[in-house]
């Protein structure tokens, strides 16, 4: 299956690396199945009391090998010291920003926590880049992603955009989740310049919907055609869903079949994959890589 977004990439580096994201690991097919491991400094330790065995990053590499998903998702510290063995086998996506849940998110920023060259060195096939949309210190994320943007182009360096509505204005109409957020969020990846961009599936909240600005609150968007239209607005930006917090089997193969018919280029699921057994976890994996094998 050819991924039309794929074809329009014209940087070689750009090319050789989603090459193998996209057709050499995971599907197979020119879809992305992604495991991140981000939220020991997202979150901290508190995501690992739910599988003991996922604290150690060894837990998720071997889970990323034996599944076959198109790569894992580390920061700089983690790659530098559990990669080595797996080298070749796992593709590296290297997270360059982040922050803790220490601060509140009312001004939410994420800070450089490493570099494009660091992820040429570590022989990553992406980088990863949080925005926070909305953040009352957008203008600095904007920024500061310029800078990472500039240096990815000249390395030849895919960028995954996690584009995150945040901020008091954001809640104001309709949350962060709302269709409204997330379809801003999805176009603004788009403008700056990502190659990729990682969003959280839209919530059609009725209770809410008198919040949403403009003609968003006019429009009676099943939840399938609010997805639809995210995609859309991404462009040629392919689209990334995320997993977020763990859900049962069946709420997670729907949100797979629902993202695919979509138009996702992929999925992206951390806790939802690693906070189960290992075998409870591939067996899952199988599932959700069958449905994604049909589109």
């Amino acid at each position: 299956m050819v991924n039309e977004l794929f074809e329009r990439i014209d940087n070689i580096g750009k090319r050789t690396r989603l090459k193998r994201l996209l057709y050499q690991h995971g599907v197979k097919n020119g879809k992305v199945i992604l495991l991140p491991i981000d939220q020991g400094l997202e979150h901290g330790p508190i995501d690992f009391f739910a599988n003991p065995d996922s604290l150690d990053p060894n837990f998720q590499l071997e889970l990323a090998k034996k599944g076959d998903f198109s790569g894992i998702v580390f920061h700089i510290g983690l790659a530098e010291k559990y990669m080595k063995e797996y080298a070749g086998d796992v593709p590296l996506v290297l997270k360059l920003n982040g922050k803790t849940a220490i601060p509140s998110d009312k001004e939410a920023f994420s800070g450089l926590t490493g570099t494009v060259e660091d992820a040429v060195r570590l022989g990553a096939d992406a980088i990863g880049y949080t925005l926070y949309v909305g953040s009352p210190r957008q203008d600095e994320d904007f920024q500061q992603f310029m800078e990472v943007r500039e240096e990815a182009e000249r390395y030849g360096m895919p960028i995954i955009m996690w584009a995150y509505p945040r901020g008091e204005p954001i809640e104001q109409k309709g949350g962060r989740d709302s269709i409204y957020a997330v379809d801003y969020a999805a176009r603004v990846a788009c403008e700056l310049g990502a190659d990729i961009v990682k969003i959280n599936y839209p919530i059609i909240d009725e209770s809410k919907k008198n919040l949403y600005p403009g003609k968003y609150k006019e429009v009676n968007y099943t939840s399938e055609e609010a997805f639809s239209k995210v995609v859309k607005s991404a462009g040629r930006t392919m689209v990334l869903v995320s997993g977020g917090e763990k859900m049962s089997d069946d709420e997670l193969i729907n949100k797979v079949e629902m993202s695919m018919k979509g138009g996702a280029t992929g999925i992206i699921f951390g806790r939802n994959m690693w906070q189960r057994k290992m075998e409870e976890a591939l067996s899952l994996t199988k599932r959700i890589k069958e449905i994604m094998s049909r589109y």
